[in-house]
């Protein structure tokens, strides 16, 4: 990442019961998103890489423009929120990947989104 972009990217994950249908192995989940624009210049979310992984290490990768159909700009010090949601086939798995970022001038730069877990309440001891 430049010098002048410093973007956290915190996630917050939550299995949703009422969503899922263990039954028939579907398994729903939100994460919660905070982009944080701690640098000293404006950058603008152009584009997401997600990679999810189930727990029998199956691999799902999603692309696409923006997050929740917006492209948010953040000026420095500010910071954008959202909410989205994935299905699993298994009580538990993970997600990371990245955002495309452009600089005001063009210049586009990646910044990487953590591994986060996603599990049903009790799964995991």
């Amino acid at each position: 990442m430049p010098a002048n972009y410093q973007i956290a990217v915190t996630v917050s994950p939550q299995y949703l019961p009422e969503q899922s249908a263990p039954e028939n192995s579907l398994y729903a989940f939100a994460y919660h998103i905070t982009i944080e624009n701690n640098g000293s210049k404006p950058a603008q979310l152009i584009s997401r890489h997600w990679i999810i992984t189930d727990s029998y290490n199956r691999v799902k990768e999603v692309q696409g423009q923006g997050v929740v159909g917006e492209q948010p700009r953040l000026e420095p010090g500010e910071s954008y929120q959202y909410t989205s949601g994935v299905v699993l086939d298994t009580e538990t798995g993970t997600m990371e990947g990245s955002y495309q970022m452009q600089t005001d001038g063009g210049d586009s730069f990646d910044v990487a989104i953590p591994t986060f877990l996603l599990a049903v309440p009790g799964v995991l001891h």
